[in-house]
């Protein structure tokens, strides 16, 4: 008999921000280090396979479940690393990730007030290097423990280690399956200032001659992504979803070109009217997928079956009620295939499957 704090067969739709998926054959939820070490020790002997749950803010979970052990990563508490009033601390990987950033906006520390409102526990942020207006978290990371899968034991990776791009980590490519992150340490800024770099932010507090605090940045975002339906608000049926579904394109300037070409072909540009871009690194461009998911036709509010565009921002897909994973699904696809065949452009999902035969692309 599995240990007490194994539980079996436990529906994971309720435990996700979309609200769907089959059972977990096995759900550990691991308060300590060594529970965490247990609980693969136990996956190992049953020889099934182990997913790590954090928030559940960002998966899809197949509606057959998943065949192993879903082991949720509970390690709590928040930590100065000393004495000294220099911002750095560390947190485990279960602390809710938006608590953990009202906390550093209470205390005055600068460096993630702009990615209030995220769902999702600490120990994704580095899996998926999040970020959000103008802000990511890999600028204020300094290490991630981790248990080392293929070491069986626990290490700290420096920042540089990580392999932190847009939207992408070690932890979500080269090196998936090896390591579970167990807490992060961040460097933040003592008394800095608030970033407002991105353009929503900065238009919120157009027309100030000041500049804003970190708990009034922290209110803008925070209701700027409620306007999009990216805050979490338990009544209102837009926040069933996974966050942003798809990511922005990031592309060389060449074939920038071809796609603004091809999207005029298409009549989805006006006259005088340029194809939205944005800087990203080495001399590439990024383009929102959202612009180009809505010039190809799909509106905010778009519906197939129980599944749908959101009514207030089109990167996110919406459980409408008793969707199915199927659903969420064929909607991704049909999205994928029309903006590919208009701008030649294949988007890629954000989201972690969970519980699929093959992997979604």
């Amino acid at each position: 008999m599995p240990p007490a704090w194994i539980r079996e067969n436990i529906l994971l739709a309720p435990l996700t921000t979309l609200r769907i998926g089959g059972p977990a054959r096995y759900l550990a939820e691991a308060t300590c280090e060594s529970q965490v070490q247990d609980g693969l020790a136990f996956a190992e002997g049953r020889g099934v396979p182990v997913f790590v749950l954090g928030g559940g803010s960002n998966i899809l979970v197949a509606d057959s479940g998943f065949p192993g052990l879903v082991l949720r990563v509970a390690l709590m508490g928040v930590s100065r690393a000393n004495s000294r009033n220099d911002g750095v601390v560390t947190a485990g990987a279960g602390e809710e990730w938006d608590g953990f950033v009202r906390l550093c906006v209470e205390r005055e520390w600068a460096g993630v007030e702009c990615l209030s409102g995220i769902p999702g526990s600490i120990g994704g942020t580095p899996v998926q290097n999040v970020g959000a207006y103008g802000q990511e978290v890999s600028e204020v990371i300094v290490t991630v423990r981790v248990l080392d899968r293929v070491a069986k034991s626990v290490r700290e990776l420096q920042k540089t280690e990580c392999g932190f791009t847009y939207r992408t980590s070690i932890f979500n490519t080269t090196h998936r399956d090896r390591y579970i992150v167990l807490g992060v340490t961040f460097a933040l800024q003592v008394g800095g200032a608030a970033r407002i770099d991105y353009a929503d932010v900065r238009r919120h507090f157009a027309g100030r001659t000041d500049h804003p605090s970190l708990t009034e940045v922290r209110e803008a975002v925070r209701r700027i992504r409620a306007s999009k339906a990216m805050l979490l608000v338990p009544e209102d049926p837009d926040c069933r979803s996974a966050g942003s579904f798809f990511k922005n394109p990031i592309i060389s300037e060449e074939r920038f070109l071809e796609i603004e070409s091809e999207a005029r072909r298409h009549g989805c540009l006006q006259e005088g009217e340029s194809l939205p871009r944005f800087m990203a690194p080495a001399g590439m461009v990024k383009i929102p997928a959202a612009w180009l998911i809505e010039r190809a036709g799909f509106q905010k509010g778009y519906t197939r079956r129980k599944a749908g565009i959101s009514t207030k921002h089109t990167l996110a897909l919406v459980n409408r009620g008793g969707a199915t994973a199927r659903d969420i699904l064929e909607l991704m696809r049909e999205i994928q295939d029309r903006v590919n065949q208009i701008y030649g452009v294949w988007l890629n999902p954000e989201p972690v499957f969970v519980g699929f035969d093959e992997p979604m692309k």
